[in-house]
């Protein structure tokens, strides 16, 4: 395990939601090990350590009750290209997931996620395309770079 990684606190779908990220995110992700109540694969997961992208997560079944999450804390995806960004941006709201504005989203699970292209903070450097950001839910990279010209 990495020095510093995020946990991800769940109710009781910590192996649900581990799951779904690794089948989102593909190349350099995978679950690592699963920790269970008791023996056998039906058992119920306590915890799962899994990676996305090569970066290693921790998601925690607590079943406390409800912790919500909140946008205070996503995590950024950056992509080269359009068609990554519309990947991303599909998968991540199926399912009863919400679109927010500026490229926020926020999955089946409540887990905020920003969908954004490489080299965005040189293309918000131009007024105008942080005023056409500001209007877009999935960003555009080709509306975006015009409208930095």
């Amino acid at each position: 395990m990495k020095p510093v990684f995020p946990c991800l606190w769940f109710d009781s779908q910590a192996e649900e939601a581990a799951k779904f990220y690794v089948s989102v995110f593909k190349k350099k992700s995978k679950i690592l090990s699963v920790m269970r109540m008791g023996p056998g694969k039906k058992a119920p997961a306590v915890s799962v350590n899994f990676t996305l992208g090569g970066a290693e997560f921790l998601a925690l079944n607590g079943s406390q009750g409800t912790r919500p999450f909140t946008e205070a804390t996503s995590f950024v995806i950056t992509c080269k290209t359009q068609k990554e960004i519309d990947h991303f941006w599909s998968k991540l709201t199926a399912g009863g997931g919400h679109e927010r504005m500026c490229g926020w989203l926020q999955d089946k699970y409540g887990v905020s996620w920003q969908v954004v292209p490489e080299g965005l903070g040189a293309l918000l450097r131009h007024p105008a395309a942080m005023q056409a950001m500001l209007k877009m839910r999935k960003l555009d990279l080709k509306a975006l770079k015009a409208a930095a010209r």
